[in-house]
Order: structure tokens, then sequence, then C-alpha cells
């Protein structure tokens, strides 16, 4: 058996983990699933400032998310269109290009996103809107641009 404490964390509380003041993308973050110890399961609580974004419109080859609307009504822009969503809200971003999405706050109070996701140890994006790619690791983050590519056995002899 075992006898583990179980922690416990409150979604509504503004005890933040950090915070991103990029203007366009701000925002704070709280990182429940590692507060509680989560081994399987990816979770996090984001609170936008209004006129601002999560992240970049993209999909991910690895992992599938779900949003969950704690307070607020953001605006969902997924390959559909876009719609306002609203409290109790939730939506999955399942993997590939059907899983495109961006969240962001066109209202005047602020927005809370509960996003769960299955974590991986490798990570690939693709960011539509700046044809960028990011690929991400244990200490590596990688980001170009399509066209930077290179032939397999370029800088080979």
């Amino acid at each position: 058996m075992d006898n583990r404490a179980v922690d416990v964390v409150n979604l509504f509380e503004d005890d933040w983990d950090n915070r991103r003041d990029r203007p366009g993308w701000q925002w704070n973050h709280m990182s429940v699933g590692e507060r509680v110890g989560a081994e399987l399961i990816g979770a996090s609580v984001y609170e936008i400032e209004p006129g601002q974004k999560t992240f970049p419109y993209h999909w991910q080859y690895v992992e599938e998310e779900l949003l969950i609307v704690l307070d607020g009504e953001p605006t969902l822009r997924t390959p559909e269109g876009e719609r306002r969503l609203t409290r109790g809200d939730a939506v999955v971003f399942r993997r590939g290009p059907e899983g495109a999405h961006l969240v962001r706050n066109d209202t005047v109070d602020p927005v809370r996103i509960l996003m769960l996701s299955t974590p991986s140890q490798l990570e690939i994006a693709e960011y539509p809107d700046s044809d960028k790619i990011g690929v991400f690791a244990k200490g590596l983050r990688l980001l170009v641009r399509r066209e930077s590519s290179v032939d397999y056995f370029d800088g080979e002899e």
C-alpha cells in the first residue's frame, strides 16, 4: 500500500508558478499536475488577461489536450472557425491538424482555463500561421521555419 500524502491544489487560488509578460500573450500559469504529483496526466491552469492569447495557433503530433473553461468567456479558434466558450465548456484538441487551436480573451475580464494533456518526453508541434515547427524534449527546444529544412545528408561526408 502506498502511504504518500494526497496533495490538494485549489484551481481558483492566485498562487501562480509563473507569468508570461510578452505583449499579446500575457497570462498567469499554475502547474497543477506537478503540484499534485501526477505522473501520467499533465494539468495546468492559465489565467488569460483581457485582449491576450495563450499560445500561437498550433497542433501537436504526440499530445492530446482537453480544455475546460473555469471562468470567463474565452474565444476558441480551430480549423472550423471561431466560437465563444463559456464557464463549464470542455473541448478536446486531438493530435494532428484537426486539433489545431488558439485561445484568446476578447472580454474585459480575466479568463481562467484548465488544460489537461497526455504528457510525453518528446513533442512536435506545427504552427500553420507562421509556418514553424517546434521540437520539444528535455533539454531541447527547437523552433524552425519549414523553409529552413536541409537535405538529410547535408553536411555529411
